[in-house]
């Protein structure tokens, strides 16, 4: 390209053509603003600019001009390796806000994905066009349905071994009410995740799941029609009688589908939870989980949305105490002949409010609860106790000691009294004999004769 060539786009090609009959008579400038859509004003200016600076005029006046507000090299070549590195597997909109947080970068998500794609470098968060599907509209109110799920994935990327991440979301506003971390789906997870959501807002109006056997009893379908009949009914399972306890409808989810938003959610989270993971340098469970307080607020403030009415249906919470009794495990025993219960392969007493140790009938039923902070307690007839570890020996000492105490003591020689009819008879037989001057006295008569 020689130096003073000038290259016009289509559309200012057009205008030449145009702006050369207009020099030269053929047409008015009403005429030409017509053709090309502009303002008898703008064609005046044009007409002036091409007669002071020739076909030139009519080129862009930016064109070969670096925007004022263009992004600089340094930052471009930041992004790039941001992208490969620190911020490895974020989407364009989570690096844009990483980088706003963490580095002082104020870049649009627009912007980060056009240098990427200049930069060659792929991205996975791409969306597909969504399938139609019949949707069910969001709940009026927050707390009256609660989406609940796990996920097994490798949230710390290899710095631990693959964890589970329980979690409750909100059919309403999209707000997470719990997240909990577990090295396993159980029921351990998801009663951490029930008692964060009491605690921090109530006790919501109902759970919609899927059909693990942890929420529902995998005979609830083999009932019988005699069986149906006779009233019979399969027993919940641990978290069905929590939820029994605290009032909380369960449902069943039949697919994956009809609990979408927390299937969703867990997309999400795999994208930008592991980023942030990262970046915090969280190696073990209980440092993630100790994590997850800060991020739920974060997360909320981001993506909840406002609930169609103002009102929440949650219930109070039932109290500190309660709480604490009814979200547990619960496990049944038998009490031995010493007052006393196994669990865990370690030997329990009950202790009353005062500290004194509970007598317990033998094999009366004992509901041991053992709480999500490690603490141990017991059921029994109505009443709540704390249990007292005590050693085997101490535990043997005591069974032999009740045993001692209920063994039937041995019976002594029996010596009748001196009126009683049988030592009469023995006296009238000896005195019998002695008038004769002649009787078999043996040792037995003797003691039992008396003159």
């Amino acid at each position: 390209m020689s130096r003073g060539d000038v290259y016009l786009s289509e559309k200012e090609s057009r205008r030449v053509y145009v702006m050369e009959r207009l020099m030269e008579g053929v047409v008015t400038v009403k005429e030409a603003s017509c053709v090309l859509g502009l303002s008898e004003r703008q064609i005046k200016r044009l007409k002036a600019g091409v007669k002071e600076r020739g076909i030139a005029a009519l080129a862009h006046g930016n064109r070969g001009r670096k925007p004022k507000h263009a992004t600089s090299k340094e930052v471009k070549e930041a992004i790039v390796g941001f992208a490969v590195g620190k911020y490895h597997g974020a989407s364009y909109q989570h690096m844009s806000e990483l980088m706003k947080e963490h580095d002082g970068i104020f870049v649009s998500a627009k912007t980060v994905g056009r240098i990427l794609k200049e930069a060659s470098i792929p991205n996975k968060h791409t969306h597909k066009t969504p399938r139609r599907r019949r949707t069910r509209n969001r709940m009026s109110m927050e707390g009256m349905l609660v989406q609940c799920d796990a996920s097994p994935h490798d949230w710390l990327e290899g710095r631990c071994s693959k964890l589970c991440l329980h979690g409750a979301i909100d059919d309403a506003t999209g707000k997470i009410f719990g997240l909990y971390f577990r090295p396993n789906e159980d029921l351990l997870g998801y009663l951490h995740v029930l008692k964060q959501m009491v605690e921090d807002y109530g006790v919501p109006r109902s759970i919609y799941s899927d059909g693990h056997s942890i929420f529902f009893s995998p005979k609830g379908d083999k009932l019988s029609i005699e069986e149906e009949l006779k009233g019979e009914r399969v027993k919940l399972t641990q978290f069905g009688e929590v939820l029994n306890q605290l009032g909380i409808t369960h449902i069943k989810a039949r697919s994956p589908q009809a609990k979408g938003r927390i299937e969703r959610l867990w997309e999400t989270l795999q994208s930008r939870l592991i980023v942030e993971l990262r970046i915090a340098n969280i190696c073990t469970m209980e440092d993630a989980n100790d994590f997850l307080c800060d991020f739920k607020k974060r997360f909320n403030s981001r993506f909840a949305v406002r609930a169609e009415d103002k009102e929440q249906a949650f219930r109070a919470n039932p109290g500190l105490e309660s709480l604490h009794k009814i979200i547990c495990i619960r496990s049944h025993r038998k009490a031995s002949n010493g007052s006393t219960i196994s669990y865990g392969g370690s030997t329990y007493q009950l202790l009353d409010s005062k500290g004194h140790v509970v007598p317990l009938k033998p094999k009366s039923p004992v509901c041991v609860t053992r709480h999500l902070d490690g603490s141990l307690g017991a059921l029994y007839s109505g009443d709540y106790f704390k249990l007292k570890a005590i050693s085997s020996d101490s535990n043997k000492k005591a069974i032999q000691e009740e045993n001692l105490e209920n063994k039937a003591k041995p019976r002594g020689k029996y010596k009748p009294s001196m009126d009683h009819p049988w030592r009469r008879s023995i006296n009238n037989t000896i005195r019998y004999y002695k008038n004769k001057k002649s009787y078999p006295m043996n040792d037995e008569l003797r003691e039992t004769y008396t003159p």
